[in-house]
């Protein structure tokens, strides 16, 4: 069967901890955006949304050829988020969601982790490390009323936490799951991976 996965890449946050907009933040040479975008194997997708409420996120957006989703309240959470690429990205069979401050997420792991899905098309698939889930997370649209139901800062850690038995995971390398929230996390992040 082939099926219709969407990808929303989750690009609009306010990133408070950060203290600026995070996303524009290097790695390597490279911003956050940029890295996450590369992530995104678009040849797999049907589509792939990005939701941001940044011009860089739209601009970032159209050049590798994704739809911008933009986000004007994201005040109102992750879960407005969710339900903006949720609504984009209608007639999916699942849809793989993607935070953007994971620089050192592989393509490769993202190709692996649709794969797994595709063995168990009934299950919420995710990367992880040694049985603990991290993102991203690939949901098959019997679950889109639960997360497009979701309100404020809660995302799709909820909808896991209430159907723990249909979760798989896929082991990849710790460093590939890390996220930078703060400008410490970043500069710790740097210091390992200089070159």
């Amino acid at each position: 069967m082939d099926w219709k996965i969407g990808c929303v890449l989750m690009a609009a946050g306010n990133a408070r901890r950060f203290g600026d907009n995070k996303l524009c933040a290097q790695v390597q040479g490279k911003t956050l955006l940029r890295r996450a975008m590369e992530s995104i194997p678009g040849q797999l997708f049907s589509s792939v949304a990005v939701v941001t409420q940044y011009p860089e996120g739209a601009e970032m957006a159209e050049e590798f050829g994704f739809l911008c989703v933009h986000n004007a309240h994201p005040d109102w959470g992750i879960s407005h988020t969710i339900r903006l690429g949720l609504e984009a990205l209608s007639g999916c069979d699942a849809v793989l969601f993607q935070v953007s401050d994971q620089p050192l997420l592989r393509r490769s792991s993202i190709e692996a982790l649709i794969d797994l899905w595709m063995q168990r098309p009934d299950r919420i698939a995710a990367l992880g490390r040694n049985g603990v889930r991290g993102n991203p997370c690939l949901f098959p649209a019997r679950f889109f009323p639960e997360l497009l139901s979701l309100t404020e800062d809660h995302g799709g850690s909820a909808v896991i936490r209430a159907h723990e038995e249909s979760l798989i995971l896929l082991d990849v390398a710790e460093e590939e799951l890390t996220d930078v929230d703060t400008v410490q996390a970043l500069a710790a992040l740097q210091g390992r991976h200089s070159e």
